[in-house]
Parts: structure tokens; sequence; C-alpha cells
């Protein structure tokens, strides 16, 4: 099976190496592409980085790994979708985004780049994961090998599940994580955004901890407790629930 391999903070992140890794581990044909450059909080935008409207990749190597890897002017969800759509050696069998330096959790996956190129994915019929480590606002040192480590335990649960299926899997920071839970999303993430109105038109948007309290169950109180996360996606769909009778119109 092939697998593409992307993230949302670029091409030099220790966490795309390490996902390439445990995916290689796991007997997949790894090609890797991801943004030149940062590209967080992007969601599942398909913009191109630049006004020619062309998507520029270049060839890079990994350190330690031998895979083909490019590192690509776009944000994740647009090099998902070319991936997708035949680019890059063709379409994948899995999408696999990450691992992201970073919880993404609670609704907020919205924004996600990392969510959003698994997303993207999904909608174009290809089973997608996206994986995140909660490394918090205080910057512990990442444990990316502990985070491979669960990526090559959930692979075989998300390759077994029906085609086109999404998982958000997040992984706690700590050496010895305790286990595997499926997890509803908690109503916000573990970090929030504050604007602070810095007068003369300008506003400043300042990452914060949560203060809400932790809902049992959810992703953010499971990975509180040591726990690494699953939760199933769905993407665009139609809901009908608040429907309702429509007026005659034109009458």
């Amino acid at each position: 099976m092939r697998a593409l391999i992307t993230n949302d903070d670029g091409i030099d992140s220790p966490g795309l190496a390490a996902l390439a890794a445990a995916a290689l581990d796991s007997g997949l044909d790894v090609v890797v592409a991801a943004p030149v450059s940062q590209a967080s909080g992007t969601s599942a935008s398909v913009a191109a980085i630049g006004d020619s409207g062309r998507v520029v990749s270049e060839r890079r190597s990994l350190p330690g790994l031998d895979v083909e890897a490019y590192a690509v002017a776009a944000h994740p969800g647009l090099i998902s979708l070319i991936a997708c759509r035949g680019g890059f050696g063709g379409k994948p069998d899995v999408v696999l985004s990450g691992i992201n330096l970073g919880a993404n959790v609670g609704r907020a996956v919205l924004h996600s780049g990392t969510v959003g190129a698994a997303l993207t994915g999904h909608l174009n019929d290809v089973t997608s994961m996206a994986v995140s480590l909660d490394v918090g606002l205080d910057e512990p040192e990442p444990l990316w090998d502990e985070a491979g480590e669960v990526v090559r335990v959930v692979l075989p649960v998300l390759l077994d599940m029906p085609d086109a299926s999404v998982l958000n899997l997040n992984v706690p920071n700590i050496a010895g994580v305790r286990g595997l839970r499926w997890a509803e999303l908690a109503r916000f993430g573990t970090v929030q955004s504050r604007v602070d109105d810095r007068g003369d038109g300008e506003v400043e948007l300042v990452h914060v901890y949560a203060e809400q309290s932790l809902v049992p169950g959810t992703d953010t109180a499971l990975l509180a407790e040591g726990f690494a996360t699953l939760t199933a996606l769905r993407s665009v769909e139609r809901d009908v629930s608040p429907e309702r009778a429509l007026p005659a119109w034109p009458a």
C-alpha cells in the first residue's frame, strides 16, 4: 500500500520524519510531500504559496530515511488534494498527516492544517489519519519516538477500517503512554486564541490555555490522564436535523 506523508509544520519537522519512519516500519510504500515552510492553522485550504497559480516543488532528502520526498510551496490541504488526484507518483491508498507539534483536539480541529490534509484525503475517497503530539505552550522536549510507537499500533486499525475512513490521533508527550482510548471531541481545544485590542485598527491573537473544566471521555481529558486518543471524524455532510417546512415561494 502506498502512503502519502504530509504535515503543516513543514518539510524540516522532526515529526514528519518520525511519521514516515513509522509508516515504513509498518510495511507501507512511502512518499513524502510537505509544505516548504510552516503552514499551521490553514485547515483544508487549497491555496498555493505565490501568485502564479502554479504549485512548485523540489526534491528533498529526509535524514536517515530512504524515501521519495518533496518540499511543496502549498498548504497541506492542497498537497493532499494533488496526491489524491495522482500527483507525487500516483494516488495513495492512505494519507498520513503529522506528527504535529501540539495537540489537535476539540472542535478546534476545524482550523488545523494537519487535520485538514486528512479530511481532504477522506473527501477524495482515501483512508486518512492526522497525528499530533501534545506538546504544550511551555515547550517540553517533544518525544517523537513515543508518538511514532503509537502510530505503529494504530495503523493496522486504520487500514482495517472501511474505505475513506478518517481518524484523529493525539498522543500525550510523556514516556510510557497509558494506552489507547476512543474519545469524544471536547467543546474547546486545550489551547485557545484570545483577541487583544491593540488600537489603531489592530488586534492581536494570543494563545492561552483553556480555562474550562475537562469533560470526562473527551480527547482533552483523556490526554491529560496520559492516554493516546482516537476520534473518528466526519467531513462535510448534510445535516437534516434543523430542517423545517419551507414557505411556498414564489407564490
